[in-house]
């Protein structure tokens, strides 16, 4: 029984050990990258011409939706083509700059 419990622990130790370190944001950087986005998610009321949709306002979004929405659209787990061909340029720490950077920022009304 102590073999099993300490064979777990070490598992679970190992496992801990092995996954990614989450990407620390900088807002900073994450200005300069979101400069390319204020054509479509920083114009009130901007609706897209085709399908035609309201573009929602990202600023003040929480930092980890954010980070799992840009994350899914560079995987293709999220199917707006556009967002997509974003995403899929967006290196992991862009994903975490651009979200630090909308986090901060006050909602949209």
């Amino acid at each position: 029984m102590t073999k099993r419990i300490l064979l777990s622990a070490a598992c679970l130790a190992l496992a801990l050990v092995a996954l990614p370190a989450a990407a620390k944001g900088d807002a900073e950087k994450g200005k300069a990258l979101f400069y390319t986005c204020t054509g479509c998610h920083g114009i009130a009321d901007y609706k897209n011409a085709y399908p035609t949709y309201r573009v929602p306002k990202v600023g003040g979004q929480n930092e980890q939706y954010l980070i799992g929405a840009l994350t899914s659209y560079k995987k293709g787990e999220r199917p707006h083509p556009t967002m997509r061909a974003q995403g899929e340029g967006l290196s992991d720490q862009d994903i975490a700059d651009l979200a630090a950077y909308l986090s901060s920022l006050k909602p949209a009304k």
